[in-house]
């Protein structure tokens, strides 16, 4: 093994972009942060808005960690974790139904011919109505996690939102402190579709796709009584994901998120003692 060579894959999912490196036998000893932060980059680096790392797992098929292109690391990503599924049956390290580990909890994948489902953790911490204000502006938004907090605003034309703006204003308001939240801007379609752009905390832009906003999304829209039939069809700039999920109890669980992957390219970095 050559440890100045780095091989890596890019995947996307709906157009929500990564490169993955297999470290599943844990002997890879990088600074994973630095390389997410330097590879990341649309210029200067691979172009991705996230790095995933595969290693070990005692309880699963194996670890996914996600460095956000900032360096900092998420707890989950829904995109992410489908390609994370795709790629670890290319590598040989899962079979097709899978179990693997994250920050926020034990996914479960399947891995189809034309699609990659991912079961995500049980949303909670579920709200309405939280009433904030942005440059003397009045907004009620929805919020829950799906494994990252995400905050949701309903929005009549969703083509005219000041994503980048706004989505800032919110990602970073009091009423999400410390941490922050994602900002998801959800317009009805009908009773089982809505369209869905997202501001991604530790991406700090608007992104083609993110899986656990339209997660989010959907959830909150049909606890709103927005939307009324599963699986829920969620159209984002890069594409379509489908959300099902159950609900009893006044709890949802049972979350499924469905969509296409592409392997893109694969490649070597020259590390150059860089990171």
């Amino acid at each position: 093994m050559n440890m100045n060579e780095l091989s890596f894959t890019k995947m996307e999912g709906t157009g929500n972009d990564f490169f993955l490196i297999n470290n599943h036998r844990g002997e890879l000893k990088h600074d994973w942060r630095a390389l997410a932060r330097r590879y990341c980059h649309r210029r200067f680096g691979i172009g991705a808005d996230g790095l995933i790392v595969l290693e070990p797992s005692p309880q699963a098929d194996f670890t996914m960690r996600i460095f956000n292109a900032d360096g900092s690391e998420a707890e989950m990503c829904g995109n992410g974790a489908r390609c994370a599924a795709a790629f670890a049956v290319d590598q040989g390290i899962a079979q097709a139904d899978m179990r693997f580990a994250t920050l926020a909890g034990i996914i479960a994948a399947k891995v189809n011919p034309d699609t990659v489902a991912i079961r995500v953790t049980e949303p909670h911490s579920l709200k309405m109505d939280i009433a904030i204000e942005i440059d003397s502006r009045p907004y009620n938004l929805g919020f829950v996690n799906t494994g990252v907090p995400h905050a949701i605003l309903f929005v009549e034309d969703i083509d005219s939102v000041p994503v980048d703006s706004l989505g800032r204003a919110i990602r970073r308001h009091t009423a999400f402190a410390p941490a922050g939240t994602n900002a998801d801007f959800v317009q009805i379609t009908d009773e089982d579709h809505i369209k869905v752009r997202t501001y991604e905390r530790g991406v700090e832009a608007e992104t083609l796709a993110c899986g656990t906003g339209a997660t989010a999304s959907a959830i909150i829209s049909h606890a709103f009584a927005r939307v009324r039939r599963t699986p829920v069809h969620v159209n984002m700039p890069g594409g379509e994901l489908m959300i099902d999920f159950s609900l009893a109890d006044g709890r949802y669980s049972d979350v499924w998120l469905i969509g296409a992957v592409t392997s893109v390219f694969s490649g070597t970095i020259i590390l150059n003692h860089a990171a």
